[in-house]
């Protein structure tokens, strides 16, 4: 019955365990995934992007964040902010409209959902009758009003979002007061646009989609003046004086109209065709911006000519004689001008263009010659080109990080130094403690580099490893050169870039060493490039070896993609991180692990074939050892190779099924008299007997095959100093493990640093272990005599950690996908062991060792693993005891990719891909939390503060 017991709960432990772990969602850094919607407060200086999931996030200066979700999950089609207020509105594609607050509590602002209100019809009226296509919140902040397909106008009040019937504008009221020659009922359908008159708040434009538009007297009830258009309406724009207003045409024209006081129909004064005379784009949006040089700016989204450029997703500046076509590579979404709206400043003056596109946010300083980007400090396009790795560095000393930081200064000189526009609200987060980097790998072959510290996610640094290769691609192309006849005068803005010159650039392993500056990275083709800091440009050759994986193996064959072609003579690198030695794996299968020690100047590399060790400062291979199976035919086509079948796969699992059954039936059956399967039997019900006093109801877990595929993928490897071949002696090892469950071990002797260059390193092979049920092995860990983690390459020699424990005995933590295993050293006799699959019914996808300090004393931090499963769950299990801790739900099992993505930090937090474009940030710890904390405060209103405009987006003076 003792294996059904519980021990029980020690109230100390528990008691600390509250002030050590605590699991929080913080913050999610980068780009939204589909974005749908954009919105902008002058008055408040803060930007809204909703998205087609329903969400709804609120940006204004750095580290000023807010977030909403719509419980429908609906795409938001339109958000509008209500003039001078902390408020705002979100229509949804169900039609339905939700009113947003700004409200502080505890100091801190919260973005809530205050009423929510769809707009209904008379019985047995059409859904068109009341679907809302245009919404204008008037500047007396008391009513909204509601262009519908049906051409009706509603007034709705604020805040209770009710219907005011009476004051209804309906499509027969219109045309009763206009003559019928001019229209008729089909006229007044679809109501395209509503702008209130800039100078007078009692008049509004009502734009149609047939091109009649009407000037309303609300306090009359009529029109006061109507236009007609010769072409489908897309939108309309006020001019800052009132005088006169532009429509925009499905035709890609835009059109000037007078505004006059007598009630008659108005000529235009002039129709333009930008791109004409032939067919064009529709022009979907215009602004037109007075400046006190006379020269106005005229700003429009589309209107290119449709047979040449019709693909193209373009924003036209025009300012007098200078034109330029800001072309996208991705869908634009919408944009807005910042600009002046000061009540007693005469012209518009803009200074920036924000435009939303699908996969980015461009920002484009309009005051400057040239009008150059302004690199932005959140909303990065993390997915510039796909990521396919993550790597996390804490703490980064000062001379790295400024280092790194005037390596991506010398690549920005081409955007704007303008400030942020966007700077709303104030950061009350506090300064981050330290300096965090996250490094991404990208598909084309380029390592970003992340500040991580605080809440915005900041670019830093692009590093590229292309030029060390041959592609198709010329990196001395520039896409934005144009000729000085081109026409239209387009020009590529924004980073987004999905494609790839060659898949087998893409960046798989990536390690830092933050205090030696060396950098490894790993690619899809068995490239292995390492790297030192270099603060100036340089001209070097980049030294090449190969390592021949499959040296002592005969009769097979690669299947896959051929290495990448290497540059011969001198490569010029700009200053950053510059490749000195590629090591190139043979066969060139994606590199699946990767170890770097720059103590030792030792680099470890494993692919599915085996692993190898290479001394990049004598620059020469060490050994290679492989690791395939005889029946391993898989590791052998690559992933870009199409060899795999559907028929093969289900072969393969069905023969592990048939292999299970009989295995299960021979053990039901008379035993083998081999001596060997006796010694196995004996010592498993040994292991057994002892564990059957401290394990509940176990599940059943079917051992492995070594002719599973892909046995030979090398999962982890590792450096350790500690006793490999007895207990009085220490010295230099490697590590690796694979997905069959082996463990290697390798004594490796590094010369002294006096003779470092002189003499050889020298490996060969101590120990290799092989876990009983063959399960991947995913991390590997040392602990020293004070059962702590050996500490990381000159982490000791900067004085960041205590020298490690040589005089007790150290141990070895072997972690499996399904359990976890401390071995003895130099012995390797198994001490203890948790059978996590056995026992919760899931497998170990990444496992760290994590630091935990308490939130109520700075004496007291713990090392513990942060663990995530296949299920999404995180689990902390304590060193060295191997006890389960806490367990938090944090990924949706379903989100494969997700969990794939995900890399924990030291100091027990993390990040996973919640969408190609954006990055989860959570955090396990009490001690260790980064989450926006802010604050939005009413500015004071002065008398007519707002320029009455919903199209135009103003750049409002703000009193503090």
């Amino acid at each position: 019955m003792r294996r059904f017991l519980r021990p029980g709960h020690d109230p100390v432990r528990e008691r600390l365990k509250r002030d050590l772990f605590q699991f929080n969602k913080t913050v999610e850094h980068g780009f939204p995934h589909q974005p749908s919607a954009l919105g902008y407060s002058p008055f408040l200086r803060l930007m809204a992007i909703g998205t087609r999931s329903g969400a709804i996030k609120l940006y204004g200066a750095p580290g000023v964040e807010f977030m909403g979700l719509h419980e429908e999950n609906n795409t938001v089609m339109q958000i509008h902010f209500i003039p001078d207020q902390c408020q705002l509105v979100t229509l949804l594609d169900d039609n339905s409209l939700h009113l947003w607050s700004l409200k502080q509590q505890g100091g801190a602002s919260e973005l809530r959902e205050e009423h929510r209100f769809t707009l209904k019809g008379p019985p047995g009226s059409p859904p068109s009758a009341t679907q809302v296509t245009a919404v204008l919140p008037h500047s007396s902040r008391e009513v909204l009003y509601l262009g519908t397909e049906s051409g009706n106008v509603f007034v709705v009040e604020l805040p209770s979002l009710g219907v005011l019937e009476d004051r209804t504008i309906s499509p027969e009221a219109v045309l009763q007061r206009i003559p019928e020659d001019n229209c008729n009922r089909r006229s007044c359908e679809l109501v395209e646009a509503l702008q209130e008159h800039p100078k007078n708040p009692d008049q509004i434009l009502i734009g149609y989609s047939r091109g009649l538009i009407v000037l309303w007297d609300l306090q009359n009830n009529k029109a006061a003046q109507h236009f007609l258009g010769s072409q489908q309406l897309e939108n309309l724009y006020w001019q800052r004086d009132g005088s006169k207003f532009i429509s925009c045409h499905y035709d890609g024209s835009y059109t000037q109209w007078p505004v006059s006081s007598d009630n008659r129909q108005s000529e235009p004064l002039e129709n333009t065709v930008p791109y004409g005379p032939f067919p064009c784009k529709a022009i979907s949006k215009i602004y037109w911006q007075t400046t006190k040089n006379g020269l106005p700016y005229i700003i429009f989204q589309g209107g290119m000519p449709r047979a040449s450029y019709g693909d193209r997703h373009s924003i036209s500046v025009i300012h007098g004689s200078q034109q330029t076509a800001f072309d996208f590579t991705s869908r634009v979404i919408d944009f807005f001008i910042i600009f002046s709206s000061d009540p007693a400043a005469e012209f518009d003056d803009p200074s920036a263009l924000v435009a939303l596109a699908e996969e980015e946010l461009v920002v484009i300083d309009l005051k400057s010659a040239g009008w150059p980007a302004v690199h932005p400090p959140y909303l990065a396009s993390l997915h510039c080109s796909a990521i396919t790795c993550s790597h996390h560095v804490s703490n980064i000393p000062l001379k790295l990080w400024e280092r790194i930081i005037s390596a991506g200064s010398k690549q920005n000189i081409h955007y704007s130094s303008m400030p942020w526009p966007i700077d709303g609200g104030t950061n009350l987060a506090p300064d981050p403690p330290q300096r965090d980097l996250l490094l991404t790998g990208h598909e084309d072959g380029t390592v970003r580099f992340w500040d991580a510290s605080g809440v915005c996610l900041h670019l830093l640094y692009k590093l590229s490893t292309v030029r060390v290769f041959l592609t198709d691609a010329d990196p001395n192309d520039n896409m934005n050169t144009l000729g000085e006849d081109e026409w239209p005068p387009l020009r590529k803005v924004g980073t987004f870039d999905p494609y790839s010159d060659d898949p087998r650039l893409g960046i798989q392993k990536i390690y830092l060493c933050k205090y030696s500056g060396y950098l490894a990275v790993a690619g899809t083709a068995g490239q292995v490039l390492v790297m030192e800091l270099n603060d100036e440009d340089a001209e070097h050759v980049v030294d090449h070896a190969e390592a021949d994986l499959l040296q002592d193996q005969e009769g097979y064959r690669w299947k896959g993609h051929e290495k990448l072609k290497t540059r011969d003579g001198p490569v010029r690198f700009e200053a950053g991180f510059q490749p000195f030695v590629l090591v190139q794996c043979q066969p060139p299968a994606v590199v699946t692990s990767l170890a770097l020690h720059s103590e030792w100047r030792l680099v470890a590399f494993g692919t599915s074939h085996g692993f190898g060790l290479f001394d990049h400062q004598q620059k020469r291979l060490v050994f290679v050892k492989c690791t395939l199976h005889p029946s391993d035919q898989l590791a052998l086509e690559g992933p870009l190779s199409r060899v795999k079948s559907l028929k093969k796969s289900l072969r393969q699992s069905f023969r592990r099924i048939r292999r299970s059954r009989v295995s299960s039936r021979k053990r039901r059956g008379a035993g083998g008299n081999a001596s060997e399967v006796q010694e196995a039997n004996a010592k498993f019900d040994q292991d057994a007997l002892q564990e059957m006093e401290l394990a509940p109801v176990q599940r059943k877990i079917e051992a492995r095959s070594a002719e599973d595929s892909f046995t030979g993928f090398v999962r982890t490897l590792y450096f350790a100093d500690t006793f490999l071949r007895d207990s009085s002696r220490h010295c230099p090892s490697l590590w690796a493990g694979t997905n069959g469950g082996t463990v290697y071990a390798f004594c490796l002797r590094v010369p002294p640093a006096e003779r470092r260059m002189d003499e050889p390193v020298r490996a060969e092979q101590a120990k290799e272990i092989q876990l009983m049920h063959r399960a991947p092995v995913v991390g590997i860990l040392v602990l020293d005599g004070r059962s702590t983690p050996l500490p990381e390459p000159l982490e000791v020699a900067h004085d960041l950690s205590k020298s490690p424990d040589m005089q007790g005995s150290h141990q070895l933590l072997v972690v499996s996908e399904e359990q976890f295993k401390v071995f003895t050293l130099p012995k390797v006799s198994s001490k203890l062991k948790l059978k996590l699959t056995a026992l919760e019914g899931c497998r170990v996808r990444k496992v760290t060792v994590a630091n935990f300090g308490s939130c109520k004393t700075d004496d007291y931090s713990e090392n513990d693993l942060a663990v995530l499963t296949n299920l999404g769950d995180i689990q902390i299990i304590s060193l060295p005891f191997l006890k389960l801790q806490i367990r938090y739900p944090c990924i949706r099992k379903e989100d494969v990719s997700g969990i794939a993505s995900c890399v924990f930090t030291k100091y027990g937090q993390g990040f996973y891909l919640i969408s190609p474009s954006e990055f989860e940030r959570f955090s396990l710890s009490t001690k260790w939390l980064v989450e926006p904390r802010c604050i939005v405060d009413m500015p004071e209103v002065t008398s007519n503060n707002h320029v009455h405009n919903n199209s135009g987006t103003e750049n409002a003076a703000r009193k503090s």
